[in-house]
């Protein structure tokens, strides 16, 4: 699955969800919370074991979004 799909499909920015930061959709779940799990070592699997309501398209979504933030390239529709 392309990069832009996967954040189409399972990222959404909602100001009135976690203060408006990048979240996994109709979770809690921030996409900065899945990459400081990334950067601490965990693996997918633990992560998945973590927070079973995750799939691990979620984990890739969280990584295609810094990856197009860090591009300037993000476009993603702001739930209102």
């Amino acid at each position: 699955m392309m990069a832009q799909t996967l954040i189409e499909q399972y990222i959404e920015i909602n100001p009135k969800v976690m203060l408006g930061k990048p979240v996994i959709k109709d979770t809690r779940m921030t996409v900065e919370l899945i990459l400081e799990k990334l950067a601490n070592g965990e693996s997918n699997e633990m992560i998945l074991e973590e927070h079973p309501r995750l799939i691990k398209e979620h984990i890739y979504a969280a990584l295609a979004f810094a990856v197009s933030s860090l591009r300037g390239e993000l476009l993603i529709p702001t739930a209102v």
